[in-house]
């Protein structure tokens, strides 16, 4: 299974977000019923919530895909 880097630029995606943005399901709502419909992992782990936060990092599984979410532009923290 082939790893493909998905490179977001906010601090965090969210399960169901990522979905739509690759396509997997047409609109948001379809989240809900993709997760109870098809297996998907987070790291290794069952995940099934559309909105857990995904971070620089992690790994989504699903079907014949891996997915890793990787942060272009991390959002600094103002130490102010």
């Amino acid at each position: 299974m082939e790893k493909k880097i998905i490179k977001i630029e906010e601090e965090f995606i969210t399960l169901g977000q990522l979905l739509k943005f690759e396509s997997i399901i047409s609109s948001g709502g379809m989240a809900k019923w993709y997760l109870s419909e098809f297996p998907v992992a987070l790291n290794g782990e069952p995940e099934n919530r559309r909105g857990k936060k995904l971070y620089n990092g992690d790994v989504i599984s699903f079907l014949n895909e891996k997915l890793e979410v990787t942060i272009s532009s991390p959002i600094q923290k103002n130490e102010n």
